[in-house]
């Protein structure tokens, strides 16, 4: 069944070489495999993996692809920034120093380099559990 298996994220990036500076580097995240043209596996927790994908007409989509979910949000955004990484802010939102209080969680966003929303989120209550 589905519901017991891992699962991969899938991105696609217009820079292989660029993916792999900004998920492997700033990010921190292991490159587990790649074929050194299409695409670059990257381990994250458990057993979940980000896979990046080459696009040569890169991404259109604006919605957050990929969220981490996190114990420490403020944490994890002032390490972002000291890593070079850009929080993005949202008026409507109402984001404090790049966090927004979404109602089951604290949530953040930024980009990667082929302009792939990503996300963290550190959930609230019972949506923690």
């Amino acid at each position: 069944m589905l519901s017991t298996q891992p699962v991969d994220a899938l991105l696609l990036v217009t820079d292989l070489e660029v993916a792999r500076e900004f998920y492997g580097r700033t990010l921190g995240l292991e490159v587990l495999f790649e074929d050194g043209e299409q695409f670059i596996t990257f381990g994250c927790g458990g057993d979940s993996r980000l896979v990046v994908t080459k696009s040569s007409v890169g991404t259109k989509d604006e919605a957050t692809k990929v969220s981490w979910r996190v114990d420490d949000i403020a944490a994890e955004v002032a390490g972002l920034r000291t890593r070079g990484v850009e929080i993005l802010e949202f008026a409507d939102l109402n984001t404090v120093d790049g966090i927004a209080d979404v109602g089951f969680a604290l949530a953040a966003w930024f980009e990667d380099p082929s302009k792939n929303s990503l996300g963290l989120l550190q959930l609230k209550g019972d949506a923690a559990h």
